[in-house]
């Protein structure tokens, strides 16, 4: 049998997490490691304590038909990396590596073309992570130095990502 590459078991676990996600459109889950320990998860949800859009039963961007990538202040959710970006201490991030993966919550497919959004992008800058590894199928995987993303500032103008 051959054992799991280090990259693959975290987006694994990745994957896991976002089984607790509750939007309707798209679940995300991320995990953020450094020297080989997991700093924090985060997944797709409404903030604490406020109602999901699956207890809801509608999703407020679906029901205006708003395109993925555009309007994220109608949504009712936290993204992945931004929740596990306040679970963790800055210091931890530092260096690390965050891994994300996403899928469709009504397909249950990998999301093609995966990305952070423009806020969670800002984010994940700010917090010092150094590589973020997307999933784009079961053994395939996208490494994204986030660097890059500073130094082409344009990127984050994207409207690619959720």
């Amino acid at each position: 049998m051959e054992r799991r590459d280090k990259h693959n078991y975290y987006l694994d676990i990745a994957e896991t997490v976002l089984e607790r996600g509750t939007c309707l459109r798209r679940n995300y889950g991320c995990a953020i490691v450094k020297n080989d320990e997991i700093i924090s998860t985060g997944y797709t949800g409404a903030p604490r304590g406020r109602k999901n859009c699956n207890d809801l039963g509608f999703c407020r961007r679906e029901q205006l038909k708003v395109p993925r990538g555009t309007q994220y202040e109608l949504c009712r959710s936290v993204h992945s990396e931004a929740n596990a970006i306040i679970s963790a201490s800055r210091k931890d991030m530092i260096g690390g590596t965050l891994y994300l993966v996403g899928k469709d919550a009504n397909t249950g497919e990998l999301v093609k073309d995966a990305n952070s959004c423009i806020m969670c992008k800002r984010l994940i800058i700010n917090s010092g992570i150094e590589f973020v590894i997307i999933r784009d199928t079961e053994k395939d995987y996208r490494v994204i130095k986030v660097q890059e993303w500073i130094d082409n500032d344009d990127s984050l103008s994207d409207t690619f990502g959720y």
